[in-house]
């Protein structure tokens, strides 16, 4: 990691919208173009590389115990997403921040999917969806499925501990992204933070995905459905708080 990167946000005095527990995140790295990506980059941004390898990340993980400005909504308090994002970094006060930008996020909740996408500007989609944890004697399963004309599927094998990751790593890298950044329009990026404490990791020992990228999420990530990860991470996750953002212009 560079020099002057602000890996974690400063006290942050904006107002929490959303509090949550983000658990079992399972993430598959791949390494693409940066070329694939321009389309999608938010105004002021730029792409975040490590070791000089361009990112994309399947995510798939658990909200539990979801608040929205303090309160709990009916039926909307426990639910799964998967989403594909990529990774950048934007320059304010001599610091980069550290952020993400979403290209899809899949949730099966329809009513989420409406907020996000007609106020916040995001690029949600409801699809059927569930999820599986399973520990035996010496491996913890997790799986997130989601169905578009078929069930998509991402399992991930691991040992049934986890350890605190190491300073410096690709882990590291992928995980301690603090900021989110979508692009409103091609002048207009809106930037909010993410509170989290630092993640400890399982040691991953096989995964399989069975995804159709191409219909998902465009046929310009068709070459996913093919291609071999450089890496696949599960983090257990923690408690999470989403504060309120700003409009960068």
């Amino acid at each position: 990691m560079e020099n002057n990167v602000l890996t974690h946000p400063k006290q942050n005095r904006s107002k929490t919208f959303l509090q949550a527990e983000w658990r079992k995140l399972a993430m598959a790295n791949y390494a693409v173009d940066e070329k694939l990506l321009v389309h999608y980059l938010p105004p002021k941004t730029e792409i975040d590389l490590w070791n000089g390898v361009c990112y994309v990340s399947l995510v798939g993980f658990m909200f539990k115990e979801t608040k929205v400005k303090g309160f709990k909504i009916p039926f909307h308090k426990n639910f799964e997403e998967v989403n594909l994002r990529f990774y950048v970094r934007y320059k304010e006060g001599g610091e980069w921040k550290r952020g993400v930008v979403f290209i899809k996020e899949i949730v099966p909740k329809l009513a989420l999917t409406l907020v996000a996408n007609r106020i916040y500007k995001e690029k949600y989609e409801t699809m059927p969806m569930r999820h599986q944890w399973l520990t035996s004697e010496d491996t913890l399963t997790v799986e997130y499925e989601w169905k578009k004309d078929r069930w998509n599927s991402f399992r991930v094998y691991a040992d049934k501990n986890s350890s605190v990751m190491k300073s410096g790593s690709e882990e590291e890298f992928i995980t301690e992204h603090y900021w989110g950044y979508t692009k409103i329009t091609n002048e207009k990026t809106s930037e909010y933070e993410v509170e989290h404490p630092k993640w400890e990791v399982y040691k991953v020992k096989d995964y399989s995905i069975d995804v159709d990228f191409g219909t998902i999420y465009g046929p310009e990530f068709n070459f996913l459905s093919f291609e071999k990860p450089k890496s696949v991470i599960l983090a257990e996750g923690s408690e999470i708080k989403v504060k309120h953002g700003k409009l960068i212009y």
